[in-house]
C-alpha cells in the first residue's frame, strides 16, 4: 500500500463543513464516505463529473439520506489509505488517462466529537470521453450517475466534439461542390488541381474502404449551394422577428413578419443573415418595456461574431437549424449542440478557442473577407465590445437553462448601470449576492435594492440560488453558475484556490 498523503495540519474550518452539509446532491456536487465499496462509487462519480460539466466530490461525508447533520461527518480517517487509493485508481483504471483532479483536505469536528478531516476533490470537465476499465462509461445526472450504453457513448463523443460530423464521408458528387464559392476559395489559395484532388490534399476528401474518393461533410458545408439538401439535414440560419419581449403561444403568433431562412455555403449564410439583421435593426424600432420606442444599439462586431460562432461551432450531427430571435429588448442566437471540449459557461471567457469543427474553422478563414480569424479571441471580444458600448455582457446559456441541447447567446439591448460592474465583481469573487450586499453597493434602501435585483432577474442576468427561502434571505447567482463554487475559500494542494 502506498504512503498516505494527508496533510499534517490541514486548515480547520467547521463552518465550511457546515455549509457542505447543507448542500444538496446535484449535477456538480456529491458527498461520499471512504469505506469499502464506496471507493468504486467515488471513482464512478469522478468519471461522471469529467464526462459532464465537472464538479466537486467531498470524501468523508455520509449520504444525506442515511444520516443528518454532524452525524454525517465520518472523515477520511475512517479509511486512512482511501485518498491514496483513489489517486491510484484515477491513474490506473480510467481510460483515456484523466489528469489528477485537485485535492484539498479540510480539518473539522467528526461525528464523535474528535478532530479529523474531509477531502474535497475538484474534477474539471474533460474534452474527452472517459471510461473505467471493467466498469463502464458514466455521466452525471442532477442526482447520481448513469452508466451509458454504446449509443449514448457515441452521442456523448459528439457532444464533446471528440468526434465531429464534419469528418464523415458525404455521398455527394464533386461537381456539385464546384460552385462560385469554391472558385473564389481556390483562386485565393491558388489551387490548380481538380476539385477532388484539391480537397483530398486539403484534408476535405478521403477514400472510402472500397477505394472511392468522397468529400467530407465539411467540404459540403463550405462550398455547396444547398448543403442541407445534399446532406439530408437542417443546416441553415433562420431569423424570427417578434413583437414585444416574449414569444406568445397564441393561435396568432406575435411575429412581426414571416421567418427568413438563409442557406448556402457557411460563409454565405453568415454574411446574408448578418446583412438582414443589420437592416432589421436599423429600421425595426419597437415598443419597449416602458411603453417607449426603443432603438437597437448592438455592436455590429458582436452580432457578426455570434452568427459566425453559431455556424462554425454547432453540432452538425443534430438535424436542426440555427435560430436567431429578435425581440424589442434582446437578440438570441441559438445553435444546436453543447459546449465542446472542456468549455463551460464558467470558463468561456478565458479558455480561448476550442473548436468542434476544426476543418470548417480553418478553411472558412481562407475565403476572401472571412467572418472568422480563428485567433481564439472572439468571445473575449464580444464581452469587451459590449462593455465598451455600455451594454450588459452577453449571456451564454446551455440546456441546463434552455431545456434543449442548444447553446444560446443572449445580447441585451439595454445599458448597464454602473452599479452592475460592482455587482459583477462581487459575483466573480463570492459566487452569489443578496439584498444586503446590493444595498451596500448602491448605498440605498432595501426596496431600491429589491427593484434592482428584480430587474436583473427579469433580464436573465441573475437567478435565485435558494428560491424557496424568504425574500430577505434569498441569494442570487449568474445563470448556470455552480452554487458550490462560492463555498470554497480554501486552497487546493496549498497552491491554488478553487
Amino acid at each position: 500500500m502506498s504512503k498516505v498523503t494527508l496533510h499534517d495540519k490541514p486548515p480547520f474550518d467547521d463552518e465550511l463543513v457546515r455549509q457542505l452539509l447543507a448542500q444538496k446532491e446535484s449535477l456538480f456536487f456529491e458527498a461520499k464516505r471512504v469505506a469499502g465499496e464506496k471507493l468504486t462509487k467515488a471513482l464512478q462519480t469522478i468519471v461522471a463529473f469529467a464526462n459532464t460539466d465537472g464538479g466537486f466530490l467531498v470524501l468523508g461525508l455520509e449520504d444525506e439520506a442515511k444520516a443528518k447533520g454532524r452525524n454525517r461527518v465520518y472523515g477520511i480517517q475512517e479509511n486512512p489509505a482511501a485518498v491514496d487509493e483513489i489517486r491510484r485508481l484515477i491513474s490506473t483504471r480510467i481510460t483515456p488517462t484523466l489528469p489528477q483532479p485537485s485535492f484539498a483536505e479540510i480539518g473539522c469536528t467528526l461525528r464523535d466529537g474528535s478532530n479529523g478531516s474531509i477531502m474535497i476533490v475538484r474534477v474539471e470537465k474533460s474534452p474527452l470521453v472517459h471510461s473505467i476499465v471493467l466498469d463502464g462509461t458514466w455521466k452525471r445526472l442532477r442526482t447520481g450517475n448513469a452508466e451509458l450504453v454504446a449509443e449514448e457513448i457515441t452521442r456523448l463523443a459528439f457532444d464533446r466534439g471528440a468526434i465531429s460530423a464534419e469528418t464523415q464521408l458525404a455521398n455527394v458528387p464533386f461537381d456539385l461542390l464546384e460552385t462560385d464559392y469554391w472558385r473564389m476559395y481556390a483562386s485565393k489559395r491558388k489551387l490548380t488541381r481538380s476539385i477532388g484532388e484539391a480537397l483530398r490534399h486539403l484534408g476535405l476528401a478521403r477514400f472510402d474502404p472500397a477505394g472511392s474518393l468522397f468529400p467530407l461533410t465539411a467540404a459540403v458545408l463550405l462550398f455547396a449551394d444547398e448543403p442541407g439538401g445534399l446532406l439530408g439535414v437542417k443546416a441553415s440560419i433562420r431569423v424570427f422577428t417578434y413583437e414585444g419581449s416574449q414569444i406568445e403561444h397564441n393561435p396568432e403568433p406575435n411575429l412581426l413578419k414571416p421567418p427568413v431562412a438563409f442557406s448556402g455555403p457557411l460563409i454565405a449564410q453568415v454574411q446574408k443573415a448578418y446583412e438582414h439583421l443589420m437592416r432589421e435593426l436599423a429600421t425595426g424600432m419597437q415598443m419597449g418595456r416602458m411603453g417607449f420606442e426603443t432603438a437597437h444599439r448592438y455592436p455590429a462586431r458582436v452580432i457578426r461574431e455570434a452568427l459566425t460562432n453559431a455556424v462554425i461551432h454547432r453540432d452538425y450531427s443534430i438535424p436542426a437549424d440555427v435560430h436567431v430571435r429578435v425581440f424589442c429588448d434582446r437578440i438570441e442566437v441559438e445553435s444546436p449542440g453543447k459546449l465542446p471540449g472542456n468549455v463551460t459557461v464558467r470558463n468561456i471567457r478565458e479558455i480561448g478557442s476550442v473548436s468542434r469543427n476544426p476543418l470548417v474553422v480553418s478553411n472558412l478563414r481562407e475565403f476572401p473577407d472571412p467572418p472568422n480569424l480563428d485567433a481564439g479571441e472572439g468571445v473575449r471580444m464580444m464581452f469587451k465590445t459590449m462593455d465598451a458600448a455600455g451594454l450588459y455582457p452577453p449571456l451564454f446559456l446551455t440546456g441546463a437553462t434552455t431545456g434543449r441541447d442548444t447553446i444560446q447567446v443572449v445580447m441585451l439591448n439595454e445599458s448597464k448601470p454602473s452599479v452592475w460592474d460592482q455587482v459583477s465583481q462581487y459575483l466573480d469573487k463570492h459566487g452569489s449576492i443578496g439584498n444586503t450586499e446590493v444595498r451596500r453597493i448602491m448605498s440605498t434602501d432595501t426596496l431600491a435594492a429589491s427593484r434592482a435585483i428584480k430587474a436583473w432577474v427579469e433580464r436573465g442576468l441573475l437567478i435565485p440560488q435558494n428560491p424557496e427561502s424568504a425574500k430577505k434571505y434569498r441569494r442570487y447567482q449568474r445563470p448556470e453558475s455552480e452554487n458550490i463554487i462560492s463555498l470554497f475559500s480554501c486552497e487546493m494542494d496549498n497552491k491554488k484556490r478553487f
